[in-house]
């Protein structure tokens, strides 16, 4: 029997819509500027970027929504509203025609991100972790299995802040789908069961403040409610 120096913490989870069970994260991957009109507000070139990734740690998951603390060292926190993909088996180099063999299924994210330190990190050619990947950054709701929703490639998706539309568009508007991201991001890690890949963000990111209630939706997936607190 193992024994450790403290008491191990438990694994990061999220809940499987309609069901007891949970599904247990290892890592947590996201794609940026994977729709081109985010890509362009953000001041990108959609027609020549190739797909690119950062992380989240597993436990900066807040499964099931909620709330979620305004995060210190920062005046500018934004919503990016996002499909999550969740894989129930592992590779390297995955065929894209081979890639959705992978997927256990699908929810809505939460990427927050502290903007004003992101444009630092970015001015100065440093990394986004402290942007990116800090406590409570990864809002997630509940994993509609692909057994029960397929692997939809059109399907609306949106944000409200306190009621208003903030994000509108539509999945089928990435520029990377989800079997080509799955291709790409196996080429640079090997990907195991239990990985989450949050899939990139449509246009209209903007500023939270604190006491801001936000309702994401991927349509036929399901949504995330979260106040900022």
């Amino acid at each position: 029997m193992t024994e450790y120096v403290f008491a191990p913490r438990e694994r990061p989870s999220v809940p499987v819509a309609g069901t007891d069970r949970r599904f247990p994260v290892r890592r947590v991957y996201c794609v940026g500027r994977n729709y081109a009109e985010h890509a362009r507000e953000m001041g990108g070139d959609p027609a020549r970027e190739p797909p690119f990734f950062f992380s989240k740690p597993a436990d900066a998951l807040v499964a099931g929504g909620g709330e979620a603390p305004f995060p210190p060292a920062t005046n500018d926190v934004h919503h990016e509203v996002e499909l999550v993909v969740a894989l129930g088996k592992g590779g390297a180099d995955i065929a894209v025609d081979q890639a959705l063999a992978h997927v256990y299924g699908y929810a809505v994210g939460i990427d927050l991100t502290r903007r004003d330190l992101q444009a630092a990190a970015k001015k100065a050619g440093r990394p986004w972790e402290t942007a990116k990947g800090f406590d409570a950054s990864a809002p997630i709701g509940a994993i509609a299995p692909a057994s029960r929703v397929g692997h939809p490639a059109k399907a609306a998706i949106r944000l409200k802040v306190n009621g208003a539309v903030r994000q509108s568009s539509d999945i089928s508007r990435m520029i990377w789908s989800v079997a080509e991201t799955l291709s790409h991001l196996s080429g640079l890690f090997r990907l195991e069961a239990g990985d989450l890949v949050f899939t990139g963000t449509p246009e209209g990111v903007g500023p939270v403040r604190r006491g801001d209630a936000l309702e994401a939706g991927v349509e036929g997936i399901g949504e995330v409610k979260l106040r900022i607190v």
